[in-house]
């Protein structure tokens, strides 16, 4: 994954001035310069929206004892999504808007998850620490001060 890095930033810039000429030839440079300000602007307000309903989300599951971990990588790609959407273009603001919509949001977390090999690695080794010791040992502990 990380050798496709370098590529994407050859491409992604050639991506957005193509579809900002295509569309400025159609409808006009001052309409497109306002389309692009516009989905900015509404990017923002989701964004806000969607980061108080996130952070409403984990707080009730910090409450109730819970580790709020799909909201942290929520959180994650909602700043990607702001990250996107204040970038200048058609095709970093799709791909904005596609992680601040909830569902296309869960549906990536998922897709990373299950590709994901921090998470095999991790569970392998979770699985081996328990294997290796599961015994409980009981007993008390007090404090002795001099």
């Amino acid at each position: 994954m990380l050798r496709f890095w370098p590529l994407l930033f050859f491409l992604v810039p050639l991506i957005e001035v193509y579809l900002l000429i295509q569309v400025g030839s159609v409808i006009g440079a001052g309409w497109t310069i306002l389309l692009v300000i516009l989905t900015a602007v509404i990017g923002v307000n989701l964004l806000r929206q969607q980061g108080v309903s996130t952070l409403m989300r984990a707080n009730r599951l910090m409450s109730q004892g819970q580790i709020p971990a799909m909201e942290m990588v929520e959180g994650i790609l909602l700043a990607v999504g702001g990250a996107l959407l204040i970038t200048p273009g058609f095709f970093t603001d799709a791909v904005g808007f596609l992680c601040l919509i909830p569902y296309t949001r869960q549906q990536f977390i998922r897709y990373l998850l299950l590709n994901s090999t921090i998470q095999s690695t991790y569970s392998s080794h979770k699985e081996n620490v328990y294997r290796q010791d599961s015994r409980t040992i009981e007993g008390e502990c007090r404090r002795e001060d001099d």
